[in-house]
C-alpha cells in the first residue's frame, strides 16, 4: 500500500503545489471564499469525485465511495485566509490588499484536494466511504465555519465515525508529524472591556475618576487569577493585547478600553478562570468609582484528541515516515475550530511538519511573511491518504 500511495502522490505532487500557490495568491476572508470553493469544486468534478456545496455558505462537501461497504471517516481542511497585508517576495504573493493565507490553510485544501485524487485511483482497496470537508471561516471565532456546517447538516447523508484535521506547524521539519494523545490545541474566550470614569484636566485629578489608573491596576488584578487562584501545574493565559484610552499628555480621560483573550485546556478551568474575571473586573472597576461593562464571548473549545485515533496517526506517520516521525510535542493554547467536530466525532488533530531549511527564514503562524516547505505537501496527501485507509480498516474489523 505504502509504494502505490508513494507512486500516486508523485504523480500529482506538482499540481498540490500549483493548487497552493493559487489557493495563496487569491486568498479570500471567512464567508467569502466564493472563488475558492468555485476552484475546489473544478477540481472535484475532474477528479471524478462527487460533492455536495453551498454548506455553511461556502463549505463543500467531497464524497469517495470505496469499492466495498463499510465505516465513514472525515477528512477537513480549512478555506479562509487572514486580514493581514502579505510581506513576502515571492512569485504568488496574495493579488488581494490586506488578506493573506497566514496560516497555511492554502496548503491544507491542496493537500485535501491531492488526498481526494490518490484515495480515487485507490478505491479498490477501500472499505467505506471518505468525506472531504472543507470548511470556512475557520479564523472567525467565537462562531467559526464548524458548528455552521454541522448545522447545515453537512453529515445529514454521510454520519462520519471518525474524523481528522492536519494543520501545517513551522515548528517542525518535513517528516515530522505533531500528535498527541489527548490535549492538542487550547480553549479561547474573548472579551472586551469598557471602563468608564470622569475626565478633566491632568492638573486637578482630584476631580476626576481616571481610568486609566482603574486599567493599569486591573491588568495587573487579571494576570494574578492565572498565577494565584489556579494550580501552578494547570496551563493557563490571560492577556490584555489591546488598549485604547486618552486623547492627549495634559488631558484625563472619561474611558478606556480593553480587549484581550483566556486560553486553557480544561473545561472546568476555563468555567473558574471566566467567574475570576468577572469577579476581579467588577470589583477593580468599583473600587476606583468607574463604570464597568463587560462584553465576554465564548470561543472554541480546547481540542481534545480521541487516544485510540491518535494512536493511529502516530502509527500510519511512522509506518510512511519511520519511527523518528513523531517525537514527543508540547500542546499549544492556540485555539482551533476542528473542536466543534470533536465535540460530537471521535477524531484527531495533527500537525505536519513544514519548517523551512533556512530556518532564520521562518516565521510563525499568523505572520506578514510566513512561509512553508513546499516538500511537506505530498507527505501530508500520503498521511492523510493512508490515515483515511488504516482507520477504515480498523473500524471494519471491530464490526466482527
Amino acid at each position: 500500500m505504502n509504494e502505490l500511495i508513494y507512486q500516486w502522490s508523485n504523480k500529482i505532487g506538482t499540481e498540490i503545489i500549483e493548487m497552493r500557490r493559487h489557493f495563496h495568491k487569491y486568498p479570500e476572508l471567512g464567508y467569502q471564499e466564493y472563488e475558492t470553493a468555485e476552484y475546489i469544486k473544478k477540481k472535484l468534478l475532474k477528479y471524478g469525485i462527487p460533492f455536495q456545496s453551498g454548506i455553511a455558505k461556502t463549505g463543500i462537501l467531497g464524497i469517495i465511495e470505496g469499492k466495498y461497504k463499510g465505516r465513514v471517516v472525515a477528512l477537513r481542511a480549512d478555506m479562509d485566509a487572514l486580514p493581514i497585508q502579505e510581506e513576502n517576495t515571492h512569485s504568488f504573493v496574495s493579488t488581494k490588499e490586506n488578506i493573506m493565507h497566514a496560516c497555511g490553510h492554502d496548503a491544507h485544501m491542496a493537500i485535501l484536494l491531492g488526498t481526494g485524487f490518490i484515495l480515487q485511483q485507490l478505491r479498490d482497496y477501500i472499505y467505506g466511504t471518505v468525506l472531504l470537508v472543507f470548511q470556512p471561516a475557520e479564523e472567525m471565532g467565537p462562531i467559526g465555519g464548524a458548528k455552521p456546517m454541522l448545522d447545515d447538516g453537512v453529515f445529514k447523508d454521510y454520519k462520519p465515525d471518525v474524523i481528522y484535521g492536519q494543520h501545517v506547524w513551522p515548528q517542525l521539519p518535513v517528516g515530522q508529524i505533531g500528535i498527541r494523545d489527548k490535549e492538542m490545541m487550547g480553549a479561547s474566550d474573548t472579551f472586551k472591556i469598557t471602563l468608564k470614569g470622569k475626565g478633566g484636566h491632568a492638573s486637578m485629578p482630584h476631580l476626576t475618576n481616571d481610568p486609566i489608573v482603574t486599567a493599569a491596576y486591573l491588568i495587573t488584578n487579571l494576570q494574578s487569577i492565572v498565577s494565584r487562584n489556579l494550580n501552578p501545574l494547570e496551563a493557563s493565559v490571560i492577556t490584555i493585547g489591546k488598549i485604547e484610552g486618552g486623547e492627549a499628555k495634559n488631558i484625563i480621560s472619561n474611558k478606556v478600553y480593553l480587549e484581550g483573550s483566556i486560553r486553557t485546556y480544561d473545561a472546568n478551568i476555563k468555567k473558574n478562570l471566566k467567574k475570576r474575571f468577572f469577579e476581579i473586573t467588577n470589583h477593580v472597576a468599583e473600587m476606583y468609582n468607574n463604570e464597568v461593562v463587560i462584553e465576554y464571548l465564548d470561543g472554541y473549545s480546547a481540542t481534545i484528541n480521541t487516544p485510540k485515533w491518535a494512536r493511529l496517526v502516530r502509527e500510519t506517520a511512522q509506518s510512511l515516515f519511520g519511527k523518528e516521525a513523531t517525537p514527543d510535542v508540547q500542546p499549544s493554547l492556540a485555539a482551533e475550530d476542528f473542536s466543534r467536530f470533536l465535540e460530537e466525532i471521535p477524531g484527531a488533530f495533527f500537525w505536519l511538519g513544514t519548517r523551512l531549511e533556512d530556518t532564520e527564514k521562518q516565521k510563525g503562524l499568523h505572520d506578514s511573511m510566513f512561509q512553508i516547505n513546499e516538500e511537506a505537501l505530498i507527505k501530508g496527501s500520503a498521511l492523510l491518504t493512508k490515515l483515511a485507509i488504516n482507520t477504515l480498516n480498523e473500524l471494519k474489523k471491530g464490526e466482527k
